[in-house]
């Protein structure tokens, strides 16, 4: 890895790769075996970074919001607060861990090949994926699952099956975070170059002499401000790839002129292919959750359990006396206002104040009331969908992105369901040393609702609806998806359709979140991608002989 103020003015590569996250490292470390490869990083490291690297610091980097975090925030039109982001390995340097493949339905319907699927998760696994220990408190909620009807218990399994299982986690079992950075230890050294701090302000075109525009470098910035260019090596098969992620990689195009015409030119951007349909078909699973107070201590855990419904809804869990995060019981929560989750008020009443006032009443809370653990569920899918615009012509700067939650009645029956299942495993004989026996679910709802470390319930409102508690609780599990779909903006060989030499190869190109948890399947698409680009290129190289 070098800062990119090391790199030379012009340079040429047989690939350019533009984002350095889940899918991008991956696809760099595979391509490289055969040709010259640049990664384009617009983040730093996330090696020597112990709020990335250890288990009990989880969130601690989402609450970071200096210009050089790791983590960049984000807020939905919808109002809830997000984040993306901006370190070597992507997402999977910020998350809380879960390892689990998609479906085989998934991988058939998408259209990939089975056994070549297979073989890059487990190409992935060597690498980063562990089982999880499991302890009482996840048991707990395990043994609930399956009292509540979430069956058949599957053990553990990285393979995605209706009922019950222990999924995997890149947490090693020491607690340590492995990222889709470590799966560059597979790269040829000789083959790529890792450029850090260098975000990318346009993709270059040639639209002159050619049949339809032809991708052929990038411009990129170093943190100094200078401004460097790198060339794709001439031949017909070089190619630049976009892995810059569900924001990143729906920007970068329409930056370089890719995407809705009249957007384009609102921003004063040349049109080099009026494709309207980038940036559309943004989706955000919906999470909700509800916390239970605990009248014993649990163990620390990010998520390990999942109960996959036939509803549609995924039920899953995180625990500790400080919910896996930060150095006092209240820092870094998974569900923490501190790093933006704040089911408290409603999403638009989600403002900087709001958030403030919810950090403060945190902050005078005895350690006692942090004991205990969510139990949450999200929407498979999810069925709504919204789309992403340019705020400004700064890639650094985040575009506007509307996911429209529960539009579709779909999604908030599958909440309602989810909801109604989690009261199941709250009232299970397997939870209850883990509740308090005077804290009803009606109470525990409420009490969600009403503060910010759910223990403070201004009253029992029982008219609300689990409906409204949907709509009022919702926030996110960093899983969006789309504004680059298969079939809408790039076909199934992940090519964008109307130019040469360029695909996108990340999560933006879903049209459904995969699995349970997309990390793993975002890391697998890397290798898929980038086994399939070698295999291609030898076979056409063949041919030309």
């Amino acid at each position: 890895m070098k800062n990119a103020t090391s790199a030379p003015p012009i340079s040429y590569y047989d690939y350019i790769i533009i984002g350095g996250g889940t899918a991008g490292c991956p696809l760099a470390a595979t391509l490289s075996q055969n040709y010259s490869v640049l990664l384009l990083e617009r983040g730093g490291s996330p090696y020597g970074n112990p709020n990335i690297t250890n288990l009990d610091a989880f969130g601690a980097a989402l609450s970071d919001l200096s210009p050089t975090s790791p983590s960049q925030r984000f807020i939905s039109e919808d109002g809830v607060i997000n984040a993306r982001a901006r370190v070597l390995g992507g997402g999977s340097c910020l998350n809380a861990g879960f390892y689990t493949r998609a479906a085989p339905y998934y991988v058939s319907q998408v259209g990939w090949d089975g056994r070549l699927v297979n073989e890059s998760y487990q190409w992935v696994e060597r690498v980063v994926a562990f089982e999880p220990p499991m302890r009482q408190w996840q048991s707990a909620v395990r043994d609930g699952l399956v009292e509540a009807g979430i069956l058949p218990y599957n053990g553990f399994t990285y393979d995605h099956m209706y009922g019950t299982k222990i999924g995997g986690s890149i947490f090693d079992e020491d607690g340590h975070r492995h990222t889709a950075a470590d799966l560059l230890e597979y790269a040829n050294p000789s083959g790529l170059t890792v450029l850090l701090h260098a975000p990318v302000h346009k993709i270059l075109f040639r639209v002159k002499g050619v049949s339809r525009p032809r991708a052929h470098g990038v411009v990129f910035r170093d943190a100094s401000g200078a401004k460097h260019r790198a060339y794709l090596n001439k031949g017909t098969k070089s190619e630049i790839i976009v892995s810059a992620g569900a924001l990143g990689s729906p920007q970068i195009l329409m930056l370089s002129g890719v995407g809705p015409a009249d957007q384009l030119k609102a921003h004063n951007i040349t049109v080099v292919l009026d494709q309207p349909l980038v940036g559309q078909g943004m989706s955000d699973n919906p999470m909700n959750a509800i916390f239970v107070p605990s009248p014993i201590p649990v163990e620390v855990s990010l998520i390990q359990v999942v109960g996959i419904t036939h509803f549609g809804s995924y039920i899953e869990a995180a625990s500790g006396a400080n919910f896996a995060g930060g150095s006092s019981p209240r820092d870094y929560g998974m569900l923490s206002p501190k790093i933006g989750q704040l089911s408290t008020v409603p999403p638009k009443e989600r403002t900087p104040e709001a958030l403030a006032r919810a950090v403060e009443l945190l902050e005078n809370l005895d350690d006692a009331a942090f004991r205990g653990g969510f139990i949450l569920e999200k929407i498979m899918g999810p069925v709504s969908t919204g789309h992403l615009e340019l705020r400004t012509r700064n890639p650094n700067d985040n575009p506007t992105v509307t996911f429209n939650y529960f539009q579709d009645p779909t999604d908030l029956q599958r909440c309602v369901q989810g909801i109604s299942t989690i009261e199941r495993i709250i009232e299970s004989n397997s939870f209850s040393k883990f509740k308090f026996d005077n804290l009803t679910v009606p109470i525990l709802l409420n009490m969600t609702a009403g503060s910010p470390i759910n223990l403070l319930p201004k009253h029992v409102n029982t008219s609300t609806s689990l409906e409204q508690f949907c709509k009022d609780t919702v926030m996110t599990i960093w899983h969006y998806h789309g504004g680059c779909q298969i079939g809408r903006v790039v076909d199934d060989d992940h090519k964008v359709l109307g130019v040469d030499a360029l695909r996108v190869i990340d999560g933006s190109t879903f049209n459904y979140s995969p699995g349970t948890n997309p990390q793993a399947t975002v890391m697998m698409l890397g290798r898929y991608m980038g086994v399939r680009i070698l295999s291609e290129r030898l076979t056409a190289d063949e041919d030309s002989k």
